[in-house]
């Protein structure tokens, strides 16, 4: 997937990240993204036909990823969605979010990067083909010291009433907003295709590495 790394700067208020050129962007809102998506599609399919045959797979893989980059309220929503010669395409998405709390004393809960590292569980997998998830801390050039969870998680399916889960690859990266009590930039990459995990932990670290907050 290394011909897909070239980069493209996207900026939103507050910050700016790096991805692959390659990848989608595409307006999440409910009222605009099955035509934002519709018309991308049929861009991506008029410059490359040999992708025509999964043309179903992305337009279902982008409107989840849009739905759910909407619910969780993503300042930004990237996709990759591309075929390297299978049958299946390869696909996976990166959001930037803004998230925060406070605690039950009503106090802003803490960004320092082991403090949340220390609140986030760890689970080893019990047998092959189990769940799992690894807790750490990581530098950004230029930002500073996050904490981090990555592995292969169950991810509940946001407003499902059954409860039900996708397993997927997932990154999640906890940026502290400077200047800002008890709030994190969070940087998430998930992807379904599970025997390219380490591929995409790759990925989404080195599209995680770019971000940086901007006046």
């Amino acid at each position: 997937m290394a011909r897909y790394m070239e980069a493209l700067t996207v900026e939103r208020g507050g910050f700016r990240i790096k991805v692959p050129e390659t990848w989608w962007e595409f307006d999440v809102r409910p009222e605009s993204r099955d035509d934002s998506i519709r018309r991308m599609v049929n861009e991506r399919l008029r410059e490359h036909p040999q992708l025509a045959p999964h043309r179903d797979t992305y337009v279902s893989f982008l409107r989840k990823a849009a739905a759910d980059a909407w619910k969780s309220g993503a300042l930004y929503c990237g996709c990759m969605a591309e075929s390297f010669g299978g049958e299946t395409p390869i696909t996976g998405s990166v959001t930037v979010s803004l998230v925060g709390g406070r605690t039950s004393k009503g106090d802003p809960l803490p960004t320092d990067p082991a403090a949340i590292a220390a609140q986030l569980a760890v689970k080893e997998a019990k047998k092959p083909g189990d769940s799992w998830r690894k807790v750490t801390t990581v530098e950004i050039p230029g930002v500073g010291p996050a904490a981090r969870t990555y592995g292969i998680e169950d991810i509940p399916v946001p407003g499902d009433e059954l409860d039900r889960t996708i397993r997927a690859v997932l990154m999640q990266t906890f940026i502290p907003v400077p200047g800002q009590e008890g709030k994190v930039a969070l940087v998430a990459g998930s992807s379904q295709v599970l025997d390219l995990a380490d591929s995409f932990f790759d990925i989404f670290d080195a599209i995680t590495t770019t971000f940086r907050f901007v006046d």
